[in-house]
């Protein structure tokens, strides 16, 4: 009997594709700066590392909560995917220029939390439904990091056409996987 089943490893895999599908669109606007490759690879290994962190304590959290709320704690966990998937998809039609913090020092570290904070309520109800907490986060950390390396890179070259649609995707999946987990 696997320890990890195929059906886990890709439903984590996409939910880890939407979330870094925020660090993707933020990276397309970033990349637009003139920026150094390796500015662009410490910006990556940052946003990795926070996209890791955030759902590790979500996940501690979550499962507290659910070992004193049980049955009330997955339908919250859903409920909680779902409202973080539709923000995500009334944001993607927010079209104000956002200010893009230097990805410097503390701006490095105060962007990548910002871009990761959304994964702390998906960790959240990852911890409630008793998720795989390693391979959540190495999932978690390695999608967020290639696409926020992908965004910088392409943001580069582009000039924003793909960041609404990539936010309005990843909301998508989130919602889905809420309603998944809310009706089974």
């Amino acid at each position: 009997m696997p320890l990890v089943n195929l059906g886990e490893i890709i439903s984590l895999l996409f939910m880890a594709t939407a979330l870094g599908m925020d660090a993707f669109s933020v990276g397309l606007g970033m990349g637009m700066q003139a920026l150094r490759l390796k500015r662009i690879f410490m910006v990556g290994i940052s946003v990795g590392i926070f996209h890791s962190i955030m759902p590790f304590i979500g996940i501690v959290l979550g499962r507290f909560i659910s070992t004193k709320l049980e049955g009330f704690a997955v339908l919250g966990g859903g409920l909680l995917l779902f409202v973080l998937g539709v923000q995500m998809v009334l944001n993607s039609f927010n079209r104000e220029d956002k200010v893009v913090v230097s990805p410097v020092g503390i701006g490095l570290i105060l962007f990548s939390l910002s871009v990761s904070l959304d994964s702390f309520s998906v960790g959240l109800s990852l911890g409630m439904s008793g998720v795989k907490t390693f391979l959540a986060l190495i999932l978690f950390g390695l999608a967020s990091m290639t696409l926020t390396w992908t965004g910088l890179l392409v943001g580069r070259k582009a000039k924003g056409f793909l960041g609404v649609y990539s936010e309005l995707f990843g909301g998508s999946i989130l919602c889905a996987f809420g309603l998944k987990i809310i009706f089974g």
